[in-house]
């Protein structure tokens, strides 16, 4: 037994060991971006769920120049997508943004230390391309994205060509799906003559530069629109989630993945160490690939740019703002729209509440308690309590229900059961209180045709809804 037990123990401490070393070579190579050039004057923290921001760099500088081909040594942001993960890290929203919307850009750090003048009714991309560098401009489209969407972006990562290519390598390929044949002379627009086929019609594997022409091809396909590029980008990440989750989020298939990201990838420099980055991709292994949900902006052409429709997207954005589910695909598909606001649950509360103050802002408690009794609330008494990240609501025997209708006047409030009677309201630090006319939650919000028709989950068959216009595979 002692021989047995020394083993395991060595064999323990090479285990260790082991990981250590990892840790040790990824924190090496881990990319950051210089995150000074984000707006001191953005969004408040998030309070329910994470808003994650990835985007898919362009630039031929240096080993891109051999998969991207001709074209600028300058960073831009070909391919962008805002994403929602809700509180509790088991359902997601991905938002495609067209690279050429029209937005305004606000002002933005350039590398001589100066700042840009803000840009009004301008092309998306062009706020990763401020300061013309190699790398881009991150932190100037993470500033975009928060003026548009009014959300705080807490994490980024940008791809370029060869992390991409690198990254379909390790997964050993991924499904796709081409709605007709596709010849080189598709892949550019220039060449002479048709060249040979690079891609049959229908399901195939692809992986590296090949995988890397396949989200980057336009013309010859469908309408040669950018939509359609987009929608073909959002079934390769779904087969790429769908893979990946199928072989499973444990050290064997993620250790790959986590020495190609460090290797390949830039992220913010709150994802800077090993120990960050695989925290976090860690925190998404309950997520199936049902609740992980793609949708493009609302948008409309407007000449040869495009228009984002509103009020339609700021509907969107406000329904993500809330951490609200929203109408798409998978187990939400087809959801009945809600039509109880905060106001009607806070109706049902009859018993009296305590606030307690868990933050350390002055007049919290009495300043909310003010708020619950104009919306027809006893309130028993204000206090202070004790420090808290976020909002609970403390209920005694029998008040689960009065408690879960006060939690929804609260943006991620828990509910949390006590020995003794009553209703305790303890705010914390991500305290904030919705509008009483908002929807309150628990069912999906209703959004318009020209957010969900073409929502797609990370479930869907990679020929569901590839193209746009002629020659869709849908």
């Amino acid at each position: 037994m002692r021989i047995v037990l020394l083993v395991l123990a060595v064999l323990l401490s090479l285990v260790v060991a082991a990981v250590a070393v990892a840790y040790v070579r990824f924190d090496k190579s881990i990319n950051t971006f210089d995150n000074k050039g984000i707006s001191k004057h953005r969004p408040p923290p998030t309070v329910a769920g994470q808003n994650i921001l990835l985007i898919g760099s362009d630039s031929r500088a240096g080993a891109d120049s051999g998969l991207g081909g001709k074209g600028s040594a300058v960073g831009r942001s070909d391919t962008t997508l805002f994403v929602h993960i809700y509180e509790g890290g088991r359902r997601a929203v991905a938002v495609s943004i067209p690279r050429d919307a029209m937005v305004d850009i606000p002002r933005c750090l350039l590398p001589d230390g100066s700042w840009s003048a803000p840009q009004t009714s301008v092309m998306f991309n062009q706020a990763f391309t401020v300061g013309q560098t190699p790398s881009g401009n991150p932190a100037c489209t993470v500033n975009t994205v928060e003026k548009m969407t009014h959300m705080r972006i807490d994490h980024t990562v940008i791809a370029d060509f060869s992390g991409f290519a690198a990254m379909t390598d390790i997964v050993g390929g991924v499904p796709v799906c081409v709605p007709n044949d596709v010849y080189q002379g598709d892949l550019d627009p220039n060449r002479p003559d048709r060249g040979r086929l690079i891609f049959h019609k229908g399901v195939q594997v692809v992986s590296g530069a090949k995988a890397l022409d396949y989200v980057r091809l336009r013309h010859g396909i469908g309408d040669g629109s950018d939509i359609g590029r987009m929608r073909r980008q959002q079934a390769f990440l779904a087969s790429v989630i769908s893979k990946v989750r199928a072989e499973g989020l444990n050290p064997t298939n993620i250790l790959p993945l986590a020495d190609a990201a460090t290797k390949y990838l830039t992220v913010d420099p709150e994802l800077g160490t090993a120990q960050k980055l695989l925290s976090f991709v860690l925190s998404l292994r309950h997520m199936s690939p049902n609740d992980i949900v793609f949708l493009t902006t609302p948008w409309r052409y407007d000449g040869p740019r495009v228009a984002l429709v509103h009020p339609d997207v700021d509907r969107l954005w406000a329904a993500l703002r809330a951490d609200e589910p929203v109408t798409g695909t998978g187990r939400t598909e087809k959801a009945k729209a809600a039509s109880t606001t905060v106001a009607d649950r806070l109706g049902r509360v009859t018993e009296p509440v305590t606030v307690l103050n868990g933050t350390p802002v002055s007049g919290l408690a009495g300043q909310t308690g003010q708020l619950l009794g104009a919306a027809g609330i006893t309130v028993a008494g204000v206090g202070n309590g004790p420090r808290l990240p976020g909002t609970i609501v403390e209920y005694g025997p029998g008040q689960k229900a009065q408690a879960r209708a006060l939690a929804t006047a609260f943006v991620g409030a828990r509910v949390q059961p006590v020995s003794t009677p009553g209703l305790h309201l303890v705010l914390g630090d991500q305290h904030r209180m919705r509008s009483m006319s908002a929807i309150a939650g628990g069912r999906p919000t209703p959004l318009p045709d020209s957010i969900t028709k073409d929502a797609r989950s990370a479930a869907s068959k990679p020929c569901s809804n590839v193209s746009y216009g002629t020659g869709s595979a849908g």
